[in-house]
Protein backbone atom coordinates (compact mmCIF):
# COMPACT_ATOMS: atom_id res chain seq x y z
CA UNK A 1 0.00 0.00 0.00
CA UNK A 2 1.33 3.51 -1.06
CA UNK A 3 1.59 5.83 1.64
CA UNK A 4 0.77 9.24 0.96
CA UNK A 5 1.67 12.44 1.94
CA UNK A 6 0.05 14.27 4.84
CA UNK A 7 -0.53 18.11 5.10
CA UNK A 8 0.66 18.34 8.59
CA UNK A 9 3.71 16.60 8.61
CA UNK A 10 6.62 16.86 6.28
CA UNK A 11 7.96 13.63 6.85
CA UNK A 12 4.79 11.90 5.68
CA UNK A 13 1.49 10.69 7.51
CA UNK A 14 -0.39 7.25 6.60
CA UNK A 15 -3.49 9.88 6.15
CA UNK A 16 -5.33 6.51 7.65
CA UNK A 17 -6.75 6.81 11.35
CA UNK A 18 -7.37 4.21 13.56
CA UNK A 19 -10.37 4.98 16.34
CA UNK A 20 -9.91 2.15 19.35
CA UNK A 21 -13.05 1.58 21.43
CA UNK A 22 -12.61 0.15 24.54
CA UNK A 23 -15.46 -1.10 26.80
CA UNK A 24 -14.41 -0.72 30.06
CA UNK A 25 -15.74 -3.24 32.66
CA UNK A 26 -15.82 -6.61 30.90
CA UNK A 27 -18.59 -6.27 28.17
CA UNK A 28 -20.69 -9.16 27.59
CA UNK A 29 -20.04 -10.89 24.29
CA UNK A 30 -23.27 -12.38 24.17
CA UNK A 31 -25.44 -9.65 24.95
CA UNK A 32 -22.90 -7.47 21.84
CA UNK A 33 -23.31 -10.81 19.57
CA UNK A 34 -25.59 -13.42 21.13
CA UNK A 35 -25.27 -16.61 19.45
CA UNK A 36 -29.41 -16.63 19.15
CA UNK A 37 -29.00 -19.68 16.57
CA UNK A 38 -27.35 -22.20 19.11
CA UNK A 39 -30.13 -23.45 21.33
CA UNK A 40 -27.94 -24.03 23.81
CA UNK A 41 -27.67 -19.69 24.62
CA UNK A 42 -31.42 -19.69 24.86
CA UNK A 43 -31.34 -22.44 27.62
CA UNK A 44 -28.20 -21.02 29.41
CA UNK A 45 -29.83 -17.41 29.58
CA UNK A 46 -33.80 -18.22 29.75
CA UNK A 47 -34.73 -14.86 31.09
CA UNK A 48 -32.12 -12.64 29.72
CA UNK A 49 -31.32 -14.08 25.55
CA UNK A 50 -32.27 -12.36 22.81
CA UNK A 51 -34.96 -13.84 20.86
CA UNK A 52 -33.43 -15.15 17.29
CA UNK A 53 -36.24 -12.82 15.42
CA UNK A 54 -34.93 -10.14 17.64
CA UNK A 55 -31.60 -9.67 16.84
CA UNK A 56 -29.55 -8.17 13.63
CA UNK A 57 -29.00 -10.91 12.13
CA UNK A 58 -24.72 -11.59 11.26
CA UNK A 59 -25.06 -15.20 10.11
CA UNK A 60 -26.74 -18.91 11.07
CA UNK A 61 -25.70 -18.56 14.53
CA UNK A 62 -24.89 -15.05 15.42
CA UNK A 63 -26.45 -11.38 15.87
CA UNK A 64 -26.04 -7.69 16.95
CA UNK A 65 -27.91 -7.43 19.97
CA UNK A 66 -31.32 -5.15 19.06
CA UNK A 67 -30.17 -2.62 20.66
CA UNK A 68 -27.15 -2.08 18.44
CA UNK A 69 -29.68 -1.59 15.62
CA UNK A 70 -28.69 1.63 14.23
CA UNK A 71 -25.52 -0.95 12.83
CA UNK A 72 -27.58 -2.62 10.44
CA UNK A 73 -26.89 -0.64 7.17
CA UNK A 74 -23.11 -1.66 7.98
CA UNK A 75 -23.72 -5.04 8.34
CA UNK A 76 -25.60 -5.09 5.12
CA UNK A 77 -23.01 -3.33 3.10
CA UNK A 78 -20.58 -5.55 4.79
CA UNK A 79 -18.59 -2.87 6.81
CA UNK A 80 -18.65 -4.60 9.87
CA UNK A 81 -16.69 -7.70 11.17
CA UNK A 82 -17.77 -9.33 14.45
CA UNK A 83 -15.71 -11.59 16.28
CA UNK A 84 -16.30 -14.15 18.85
CA UNK A 85 -14.83 -16.36 21.50
CA UNK A 86 -11.85 -13.45 21.49
CA UNK A 87 -9.75 -12.31 24.57
CA UNK A 88 -6.34 -12.36 25.83
CA UNK A 89 -4.15 -15.07 27.85
CA UNK A 90 -5.12 -13.14 31.16
CA UNK A 91 -7.09 -15.91 33.60
CA UNK A 92 -7.09 -13.57 36.67
CA UNK A 93 -10.48 -12.43 35.80
CA UNK A 94 -9.36 -8.98 37.43
CA UNK A 95 -10.56 -6.09 35.73
CA UNK A 96 -7.85 -4.08 36.52
CA UNK A 97 -4.67 -6.75 35.43
CA UNK A 98 -6.83 -8.24 32.42
CA UNK A 99 -7.03 -4.67 31.06
CA UNK A 100 -3.22 -3.74 31.28
CA UNK A 101 -1.99 -6.84 29.80
CA UNK A 102 -4.36 -6.57 27.16
CA UNK A 103 -3.29 -2.50 26.98
CA UNK A 104 0.26 -3.46 27.13
CA UNK A 105 -0.34 -5.93 24.41
CA UNK A 106 1.43 -8.73 26.12
CA UNK A 107 3.80 -9.03 29.84
CA UNK A 108 5.97 -6.20 28.00
CA UNK A 109 6.18 -2.36 28.96
CA UNK A 110 4.52 0.64 27.07
CA UNK A 111 1.23 -0.04 25.14
CA UNK A 112 0.80 -1.66 21.83
CA UNK A 113 -0.92 1.12 20.34
CA UNK A 114 2.11 3.16 21.24
CA UNK A 115 4.57 0.49 19.93
CA UNK A 116 3.02 0.43 16.64
CA UNK A 117 3.10 4.51 16.21
CA UNK A 118 6.79 4.45 17.17
CA UNK A 119 7.76 1.34 15.47
CA UNK A 120 5.88 1.83 12.05
CA UNK A 121 7.68 3.03 9.17
CA UNK A 122 7.82 6.68 8.08
CA UNK A 123 6.24 7.73 11.78
CA UNK A 124 5.39 10.79 12.48
CA UNK A 125 5.24 11.40 16.20
CA UNK A 126 3.05 14.47 15.13
CA UNK A 127 1.44 16.48 18.31
CA UNK A 128 -2.05 15.15 17.59
CA UNK A 129 -0.55 12.23 15.79
CA UNK A 130 -2.40 9.98 19.14
CA UNK A 131 -5.18 11.69 20.56
CA UNK A 132 -7.07 10.51 23.75
CA UNK A 133 -10.64 11.60 24.37
CA UNK A 134 -10.87 11.54 27.59
CA UNK A 135 -9.09 13.07 30.75
CA UNK A 136 -6.13 10.76 30.20
CA UNK A 137 -3.98 8.62 28.37
CA UNK A 138 -4.30 5.27 27.96
CA UNK A 139 -2.05 2.30 28.71
CA UNK A 140 -2.57 1.68 24.94
CA UNK A 141 -0.63 4.50 23.80
CA UNK A 142 2.09 4.28 26.50
CA UNK A 143 5.39 4.55 24.90
CA UNK A 144 3.89 6.75 21.57
CA UNK A 145 6.24 9.54 20.31
CA UNK A 146 3.34 11.72 20.93
CA UNK A 147 0.19 11.47 22.42
CA UNK A 148 -2.52 13.76 24.00
CA UNK A 149 -5.67 13.46 26.12
CA UNK A 150 -8.38 15.71 25.01
CA UNK A 151 -12.14 16.05 25.86
CA UNK A 152 -13.12 19.46 23.91
CA UNK A 153 -10.76 21.29 21.38
CA UNK A 154 -9.97 24.07 24.47
CA UNK A 155 -7.73 21.61 25.76
CA UNK A 156 -5.43 21.96 23.04
CA UNK A 157 -3.84 25.23 23.37
CA UNK A 158 -1.28 27.67 25.25
CA UNK A 159 -2.79 29.03 28.36
CA UNK A 160 -0.26 32.46 27.60
CA UNK A 161 -2.30 33.96 25.20
CA UNK A 162 -1.13 35.01 21.64
CA UNK A 163 1.79 36.94 22.93
CA UNK A 164 3.25 33.86 24.44
CA UNK A 165 2.69 31.84 21.79
CA UNK A 166 4.61 34.24 19.62
CA UNK A 167 7.12 34.27 21.90
CA UNK A 168 7.73 30.71 22.04
CA UNK A 169 7.46 30.76 17.83
CA UNK A 170 11.07 33.09 17.94
CA UNK A 171 12.30 30.61 20.58
CA UNK A 172 12.14 28.21 18.71
CA UNK A 173 12.39 29.03 14.85
CA UNK A 174 15.93 29.31 14.21
CA UNK A 175 16.26 25.61 16.08
CA UNK A 176 16.87 23.03 13.37
CA UNK A 177 16.89 19.81 15.03
CA UNK A 178 14.22 17.52 16.78
CA UNK A 179 13.43 20.27 18.93
CA UNK A 180 12.67 22.45 16.31
CA UNK A 181 10.69 20.17 13.86
CA UNK A 182 8.59 18.80 16.64
CA UNK A 183 8.01 22.90 17.92
CA UNK A 184 6.84 23.71 14.20
CA UNK A 185 4.46 20.92 13.93
CA UNK A 186 2.65 22.16 17.36
CA UNK A 187 2.86 25.43 16.52
CA UNK A 188 0.98 24.07 13.34
CA UNK A 189 -1.49 21.66 14.84
CA UNK A 190 -2.43 24.75 17.24
CA UNK A 191 -3.28 26.48 14.06
CA UNK A 192 -5.62 24.51 12.74
CA UNK A 193 -7.11 23.72 15.96
CA UNK A 194 -7.84 27.13 16.40
CA UNK A 195 -9.18 27.12 12.76
CA UNK A 196 -11.54 24.51 13.96
CA UNK A 197 -12.84 26.51 16.47
CA UNK A 198 -13.85 29.78 14.47
CA UNK A 199 -15.93 27.59 12.53
CA UNK A 200 -19.29 25.53 14.14
CA UNK A 201 -18.89 22.08 13.32
CA UNK A 202 -21.54 20.29 11.55
CA UNK A 203 -21.79 16.61 11.00
CA UNK A 204 -22.10 15.26 7.36
CA UNK A 205 -24.82 13.61 5.72
CA UNK A 206 -27.33 13.75 8.31
CA UNK A 207 -25.71 12.61 11.06
CA UNK A 208 -26.76 12.49 14.33
CA UNK A 209 -24.57 11.58 17.78
CA UNK A 210 -26.74 12.14 20.83
CA UNK A 211 -25.82 13.98 23.51
CA UNK A 212 -24.20 11.64 25.68
CA UNK A 213 -20.51 11.78 26.42
CA UNK A 214 -19.27 9.02 23.65
CA UNK A 215 -21.63 10.12 21.31
CA UNK A 216 -19.85 13.58 21.87
CA UNK A 217 -16.26 12.38 21.64
CA UNK A 218 -16.96 10.17 18.40
CA UNK A 219 -18.51 13.64 16.84
CA UNK A 220 -15.14 15.20 17.91
CA UNK A 221 -12.86 12.53 16.73
CA UNK A 222 -14.49 12.87 13.89
CA UNK A 223 -13.55 16.12 13.43
CA UNK A 224 -10.38 15.91 13.98
CA UNK A 225 -10.00 12.87 10.90
CA UNK A 226 -12.26 15.08 8.71
CA UNK A 227 -9.81 18.56 9.21
CA UNK A 228 -6.61 16.58 8.59
CA UNK A 229 -4.70 17.72 11.62
CA UNK A 230 -2.45 14.47 11.34
CA UNK A 231 -4.57 12.23 13.42
CA UNK A 232 -3.51 8.70 13.30
CA UNK A 233 -4.74 6.94 15.97
CA UNK A 234 -7.37 8.22 18.67
CA UNK A 235 -8.81 6.07 21.49
CA UNK A 236 -12.32 6.27 23.01
CA UNK A 237 -13.85 4.76 26.51
CA UNK A 238 -17.32 3.61 26.72
CA UNK A 239 -17.54 2.53 30.64
CA UNK A 240 -19.53 0.70 32.99
CA UNK A 241 -20.08 -3.08 31.42
CA UNK A 242 -19.53 -4.91 35.06
CA UNK A 243 -23.18 -6.18 35.26
CA UNK A 244 -23.50 -8.36 38.43
CA UNK A 245 -27.00 -8.04 38.57
CA UNK A 246 -29.75 -6.76 36.44
CA UNK A 247 -28.08 -7.11 33.20
CA UNK A 248 -30.67 -5.91 30.76
CA UNK A 249 -32.29 -2.84 32.03
CA UNK A 250 -28.27 -1.33 32.71
CA UNK A 251 -26.30 -2.38 29.21
CA UNK A 252 -29.62 -1.48 27.71
CA UNK A 253 -28.65 2.04 27.26
CA UNK A 254 -24.97 1.04 26.92
CA UNK A 255 -25.52 -1.33 23.76
CA UNK A 256 -27.61 1.90 22.27
CA UNK A 257 -24.91 4.62 22.98
CA UNK A 258 -22.85 2.11 21.32
CA UNK A 259 -24.26 1.19 18.44
CA UNK A 260 -25.86 5.18 17.76
CA UNK A 261 -22.47 6.12 18.52
CA UNK A 262 -20.70 4.38 15.94
CA UNK A 263 -23.37 4.04 13.43
CA UNK A 264 -23.45 8.01 13.37
CA UNK A 265 -19.77 8.13 13.52
CA UNK A 266 -19.59 6.14 10.09
CA UNK A 267 -22.52 8.13 8.53
CA UNK A 268 -20.62 11.65 9.36
CA UNK A 269 -17.43 10.48 7.73
CA UNK A 270 -19.05 8.93 4.50
CA UNK A 271 -16.11 8.45 1.79
CA UNK A 272 -13.36 9.27 4.93
CA UNK A 273 -14.12 5.95 6.26
CA UNK A 274 -12.58 3.92 3.49
CA UNK A 275 -9.33 4.99 5.36
CA UNK A 276 -10.56 4.69 8.99
CA UNK A 277 -11.03 1.82 11.20
CA UNK A 278 -12.77 1.54 14.15
CA UNK A 279 -12.18 -1.28 16.42
CA UNK A 280 -14.30 -2.39 19.56
CA UNK A 281 -12.91 -4.40 22.62
CA UNK A 282 -13.12 -5.71 26.50
CA UNK A 283 -11.06 -6.91 28.65
CA UNK A 284 -12.95 -10.28 28.90
CA UNK A 285 -16.51 -11.19 28.39
CA UNK A 286 -18.78 -12.41 31.30
CA UNK A 287 -19.82 -15.73 32.31
CA UNK A 288 -22.04 -17.93 30.13
CA UNK A 289 -25.01 -18.68 32.32
CA UNK A 290 -27.27 -15.59 33.79
CA UNK A 291 -26.86 -16.03 38.22
CA UNK A 292 -29.87 -15.50 40.36
CA UNK A 293 -29.74 -11.74 40.51
CA UNK A 294 -30.20 -12.16 36.30
CA UNK A 295 -26.31 -10.17 36.12
CA UNK A 296 -23.59 -12.18 34.60
CA UNK A 297 -20.10 -12.07 36.49
CA UNK A 298 -16.65 -12.56 34.93
CA UNK A 299 -15.50 -14.66 32.79
CA UNK A 300 -13.22 -15.15 29.60
CA UNK A 301 -14.24 -15.66 25.91
CA UNK A 302 -15.72 -12.43 24.42
CA UNK A 303 -16.75 -10.16 21.55
CA UNK A 304 -14.99 -7.69 19.18
CA UNK A 305 -15.95 -5.57 16.66
CA UNK A 306 -13.72 -4.03 13.41
CA UNK A 307 -15.63 -1.04 11.44
CA UNK A 308 -14.60 0.67 8.14
CA UNK A 309 -12.44 -0.08 4.92
CA UNK A 310 -14.51 -0.19 1.70
CA UNK A 311 -17.58 -2.63 2.48
CA UNK A 312 -15.79 -5.87 1.23
CA UNK A 313 -14.59 -7.46 4.42
CA UNK A 314 -17.65 -7.69 6.37
CA UNK A 315 -17.52 -11.35 7.97
CA UNK A 316 -18.13 -13.25 11.29
CA UNK A 317 -14.71 -14.79 12.85
CA UNK A 318 -15.50 -17.67 15.51
CA UNK A 319 -13.79 -20.75 16.59
CA UNK A 320 -17.24 -21.52 18.39
CA UNK A 321 -17.22 -24.74 20.90
CA UNK A 322 -20.69 -24.71 22.12
CA UNK A 323 -22.29 -23.76 24.70
CA UNK A 324 -22.54 -27.37 26.77
CA UNK A 325 -20.84 -27.49 30.35
CA UNK A 326 -17.85 -29.86 29.21
CA UNK A 327 -16.79 -27.09 26.56
CA UNK A 328 -16.89 -24.44 28.52
CA UNK A 329 -13.83 -23.24 30.81
CA UNK A 330 -13.49 -22.23 34.52
CA UNK A 331 -16.57 -21.75 36.37
CA UNK A 332 -18.89 -22.09 32.91
CA UNK A 333 -16.74 -19.20 30.63
CA UNK A 334 -16.57 -19.23 26.75
CA UNK A 335 -12.75 -20.20 26.37
CA UNK A 336 -10.99 -17.82 24.27
CA UNK A 337 -10.14 -19.67 21.07
CA UNK A 338 -9.48 -16.16 19.03
CA UNK A 339 -6.35 -14.00 20.92
CA UNK A 340 -7.51 -10.66 20.59
CA UNK A 341 -3.68 -9.53 19.09
CA UNK A 342 -4.39 -12.16 16.03
CA UNK A 343 -7.29 -9.57 15.33
CA UNK A 344 -5.39 -6.30 15.33
CA UNK A 345 -2.27 -7.74 13.49
CA UNK A 346 -3.75 -8.57 10.03
CA UNK A 347 -5.57 -4.76 10.47
CA UNK A 348 -2.27 -2.97 11.93
CA UNK A 349 -0.66 -4.37 8.93
CA UNK A 350 -2.88 -2.75 6.30
CA UNK A 351 -2.57 0.37 7.71
CA UNK A 352 1.52 -0.13 7.62
CA UNK A 353 2.26 -3.06 5.62
CA UNK A 354 5.96 -2.90 6.83
CA UNK A 355 5.09 -2.37 10.73
CA UNK A 356 7.24 -5.07 13.06
CA UNK A 357 4.66 -6.94 14.77
CA UNK A 358 7.76 -8.37 16.71
CA UNK A 359 8.33 -5.38 18.12
CA UNK A 360 4.25 -4.58 18.39
CA UNK A 361 3.74 -7.89 20.18
CA UNK A 362 6.74 -9.00 21.47
CA UNK A 363 6.88 -12.49 22.43
CA UNK A 364 3.54 -13.68 20.50
CA UNK A 365 3.50 -16.04 18.12
CA UNK A 366 0.67 -14.90 15.58
CA UNK A 367 -1.87 -17.19 14.33
CA UNK A 368 -4.55 -17.06 11.54
CA UNK A 369 -7.92 -16.14 12.52
CA UNK A 370 -9.80 -18.79 14.21
CA UNK A 371 -7.09 -21.15 15.29
CA UNK A 372 -7.51 -22.14 19.24
CA UNK A 373 -5.41 -20.68 21.80
CA UNK A 374 -6.92 -21.95 24.99
CA UNK A 375 -7.10 -25.79 25.06
CA UNK A 376 -10.17 -26.24 27.83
Amino acid sequence: MKQARAHLHGNGDLQQTLVVVFLRGGADGLALMPAVGDDDYHRVRPLTAVGQAEAIRLDDRFGLSPAMAALEPAVKEGALSAVHCVGSDDTTRSHFEAQDLMEHGGHTGGGWLGRFLRFREQATGGALAAVALGQAVPESLRGAASATAMQSLDDFSFSGGDAFVQSLKQLYGGETGVFGARARDTFDALGRIRNLHANEYSPAHGAEYGGDRFGRELRLAAQLIKARVGVEAVTVDLGGWDTHLSQAPLIGPLLRRLGNGLAAFRQDLGAAMRRTTVVVMSEFGRRVSENSALGTDHGRGGAMFLLGGDGAEGRVIADWPGLKRDALVGPGDLPVTTDYRDVLIPLLRRHAPSADMARVFPGHEAKPLGQAVEAA
